[in-house]
């Protein structure tokens, strides 16, 4: 994903702009702290305590340079009109935070709102159209015959959350004025590896066959997750 990203990032600015990024449910910070190296102006809005201190404690280590190009927001990604005003960011980005929303559509409408004419919304998203892909390899035919028709899933957390359907997110960005540009798949072979599992020495051309399915249908079609990237206009 980070290579996707980083396709429609210089394919869309010019070579050396430093960029105003907003990254709503950072997580433990790593893409927003990767963009801060890179040289561009990183916010990052979390609500989780535990993921604030995470990306702290890793941003102290970091050069003083880097570190002032960064700073995070303890927020809730729905209220990013309390924190910030219409157009602030050329770039946002909103990774593995939908599958918790129970209403994504006011959170997408103010995440648009929050882009500059031109600037890159970046969606990661658990794909509704793939959801038998798991069970269904790892022998849950009763949990791959249930996954057809609906758009909940129980995720590794144990936790029960929701799927976005393609079709569904490209009507939903054209009607907050963030069309979609490009879609990518994420994690096409390698979703039914185990938590923890050792990373393969040959890591290099697991990324490479990684990264062509995700751009080759139908291979991309049947990823765990996808990868939406919307333009604002």
């Amino acid at each position: 994903m980070t290579r996707q990203l980083d396709e429609q990032i210089v394919g869309r600015f010019p070579v050396g702009q430093r960029l105003r990024v907003l990254d709503v449910g950072m997580g433990q910070g790593t893409q927003a702290l990767r963009l801060a190296r890179a040289g561009h102006q990183v916010t990052g809005l979390e609500q989780d305590p535990k993921m604030i201190a995470a990306a702290r404690e890793s941003l102290a280590g970091e050069p003083e340079g880097i570190r002032e190009r960064m700073r995070i927001i303890e927020g809730d990604g729905r209220d990013t009109g309390v924190h910030f005003l219409p157009g602030s960011f050329d770039v946002v980005l909103c990774h593995g935070v939908l599958m918790y929303v129970e209403e994504p559509d006011p959170l997408l409408a103010g995440l648009a709102r929050m882009l500059a004419p031109g600037g890159l919304l970046s969606l990661l998203v658990r794909n509704g159209d793939a959801l038998a892909i798991r069970p269904g390899l790892s022998g849950d035919w009763s949990g791959a015959l249930a996954a057809f028709d609906t758009t909940a899933y129980r995720n590794r957390l144990g936790l029960d959350v929701r799927a976005d359907r393609l079709k569904d997110l490209t009507s939903t960005l054209a009607g907050i004025g963030a069309p979609l540009h490009a879609w990518y798949g994420v994690r096409v072979f390698t979703d039914t590896a185990a938590d923890g599992a050792e990373v393969p020495a040959d890591v290099e051309t697991l990324l490479a066959v990684e990264e062509k399915a995700g751009r080759t249908d139908p291979y991309r079609g049947v990823a765990a997750l996808l990868h939406l990237c919307g333009v604002r206009g």
